[in-house]
């Protein structure tokens, strides 16, 4: 991958963080309280489970892709934190940083 294929990637994370900044800034729950009370109705309860079997996929590309690449598997840990807390986060920024560091051995 080039740089220019991490672009979309960055931008995406950069846009993410951005708003979810903004809005945690604004909230009067905290994060832990407003995923409990997601999880108190079936049907915000669905998209949260449903997010988070996604994010659990992406853990798992995450660590195959760093086994297929010969990269220590240790290094999934910060990107698998990031993604249990804001799900996109950790998959976007191991799109980033993979698609930097590709660059950087041309």
């Amino acid at each position: 991958m080039t740089m220019k294929k991490a672009a979309l990637p960055l931008i995406v994370l950069i846009l993410f963080v951005g708003f979810t900044a903004v809005v945690m800034l604004q909230a009067e729950q905290s994060l832990i309280a407003f995923g409990l009370s997601l999880m108190s109705q079936p049907d915000t309860a669905q998209v949260v489970i449903d997010l988070y079997i996604m994010a659990g996929l992406a853990c798992v590309w995450m660590f195959y892709d760093l086994k297929a690449r010969n990269k220590p598997v240790i290094h999934i840990i910060p990107y698998a934190l990031l993604t249990a807390i804001f799900v996109s986060v950790g998959p976007l920024l191991y799109l980033v940083v993979r698609c930097c560091s590709e660059q950087e051995k041309r």
